[in-house]
């Protein structure tokens, strides 16, 4: 169920379209449905947010009218006309149930024989979900809204978690049978219950053992506490592989990256989108990657920033307040601090000085970012500036303060600013005063 647009959010896009680590939020509920065995995934979704599924594989439904959650499964039974089995109700704003408490909660359905189970949480804080009623048998009889519940109902710890398993036959009848008379006006899925047990069905319910797993959320707030839940949840996945995480709370990785054997990430680093740390390699600290490639026995950082399309070969270096974007690091090169390197292709084991920049603006729009070439072997000087485009040939050399406008042939020494040129006494020549006083 994704057609809440989630106010409480301040947000003008959708809550379960907010990014988390890689993924929006309702990609890591369609990801644990499908690792959880889902042959078929059917997203429910408001007319303002349809187009956000374009480029996925699911199926989209669209309730017209926010009317409720019952009416949100209904709105789905065109897209599951044809299919006979269960159907797994899921909230598209509880990025933290996983596909093994999912597969247990499928289990359990199996278990029981029941037409209907429910997911229930037993949260050590008062929260206001609805309550799971239970006959004295302990299969469930009812669930009742807190807006709706007496106060002996309110004093029920075991609460409803809008996690389903439904008997299609079984969900398809009770929809039918609800209606909106309660106190929010709306059509409620937890109705079905009631009706499906009164039609001689059994309903069950499994208490989940992580509470905090089964919780969704409704502000800023509560998404950077499931944030941090899946932070360490993917930290601890990347450690046990046999990956150095030296201080996993200040460590931001996105699902989406990928580690090798005996990497280092270092405190305060940030890995974002497809990047990939290879075996070997340390990154950080106060380190930032995006789509970035370090290559196997590399380092980056510390205060690096390695934007979409940096590419560190083996051994290379991308040192203290370094800036790389779309640009290929030759193996063993060292770039190693103060510099930016944009768009630029660097060869093995050259060493890029300090304060290093390439000038790849070009003011004709028509002709894009401009590149840079440099060789293998190549030293260059403090406080160079190649002016692309511009080709640095293997085994040359740039001289200190260098703009290098021309392309330098392999070999070449290039360069040789202005020497500095000092004049004895020209301050005081103007009769200013020394503000250096008299010591």
């Amino acid at each position: 169920m994704a057609g809440g647009l989630g106010t409480r959010m301040r947000s003008s896009l959708a809550k379960h379209l907010h990014p988390l680590l890689g993924r929006r939020v309702v990609d890591w509920v369609i990801a644990s449905a499908r690792d959880a065995g889902a042959v078929k995934v059917v997203v429910v979704a408001s007319p303002d947010t349809k187009d956000a599924y374009e480029d996925t594989d699911v199926d989209v439904a669209v309730q017209g009218q926010p009317r409720g959650t019952g009416d949100a499964v209904a709105s789905a039974g065109a897209a599951l006309e044809a299919f006979d089995g269960r159907v797994l109700v899921l909230d598209a704003a509880a990025p933290l149930l996983t596909a093994e408490q999912l597969g247990t909660l499928a289990a359990e359905h199996e278990r029981h024989g029941a037409a209907v189970t429910i997911l229930t949480l037993e949260p050590q804080e008062r929260l206001p979900y609805g309550r799971i009623v239970r006959d004295a048998d302990g299969w469930v009889t009812a669930i009742v809204e807190e807006r709706d519940a007496s106060e002996e109902q309110r004093a029920i710890r075991e609460l409803n978690s809008s996690i389903y398993v439904f008997e299609s036959g079984p969900l398809w009848d009770a929809l039918d049978k609800i209606d909106a008379h309660n106190a929010q006006g709306e059509l409620y899925l937890t109705d079905t219950v009631a009706h499906i047990v009164a039609a001689g069905g059994r309903a069950a319910a499994w208490v989940v053992p992580e509470p905090i797993a089964a919780l969704g959320f409704n502000t800023r707030a509560e998404l950077a506490v499931a944030a941090a839940v899946l932070r360490d949840r993917i930290n601890e996945q990347h450690m046990l592989a046999g990956v150095t995480i030296v201080d996993p709370s200040s460590t931001w990785i996105d699902v989406t990256v990928g580690l090798g054997t005996d990497a280092t990430v270092h405190p305060f680093t940030v890995l974002r989108g497809g990047t990939t740390v290879a075996a070997g390699a340390e990154i950080g600290p106060h380190a930032v990657a995006v789509d970035a490639t370090v290559g196997e026995g590399a380092t980056a950082g510390p205060f690096c920033y390695l934007r979409p399309g940096t590419v560190l070969e083996a051994g290379a270096k991308a040192g203290t307040f370094v800036e790389i974007k779309n640009s290929r690091i030759g193996a063993r090169t060292k770039v190693p601090h103060l510099s930016y390197i944009g768009d630029a292709d660097i060869g093995e084991d050259t060493n890029i000085a300090a304060a290093n920049v390439t000038a790849n603006f070009s003011h004709d729009p028509a002709k894009g970012k401009r590149r840079t070439t440099v060789g293998r072997n190549v030293r260059t000087g403090v406080d160079n500036t190649f002016v692309a485009p511009v080709t640095v040939g293997d085994d040359a050399w740039v001289s200190p303060g260098t703009v290098v406008t021309d392309d330098v042939p392999p070999g070449s020494l290039a360069g040789f600013a202005p020497r500095q040129e000092t004049k004895e006494g020209w301050v005081y020549k103007r009769g200013e005063r020394d503000e250096r006083g008299d010591d």
